[in-house]
């Protein structure tokens, strides 16, 4: 019977409160964003360093 009285107590408490958002983080899309920001700028910096050595080693 404590345990019949424990269940639906917890039940209940879960029904009438339940948990609020959490809006803790950013969004799916901002984060989707900023990883693709940034792999664009790690890719530029890799392509300019590679044109920078390759314009300094042609033969003039």
């Amino acid at each position: 019977m404590l345990a019949l009285y424990c269940y639906l107590t917890a039940t209940l408490h879960t029904v009438q409160q339940p948990r609020g958002r959490d809006e803790r983080g950013l969004s799916q899309s901002t984060e989707n964003a900023i990883l693709l920001a940034g792999a664009v700028a790690i890719a530029v910096l890799i392509i300019s360093a590679i044109t920078a050595y390759v314009q300094a080693n042609l033969p003039s």
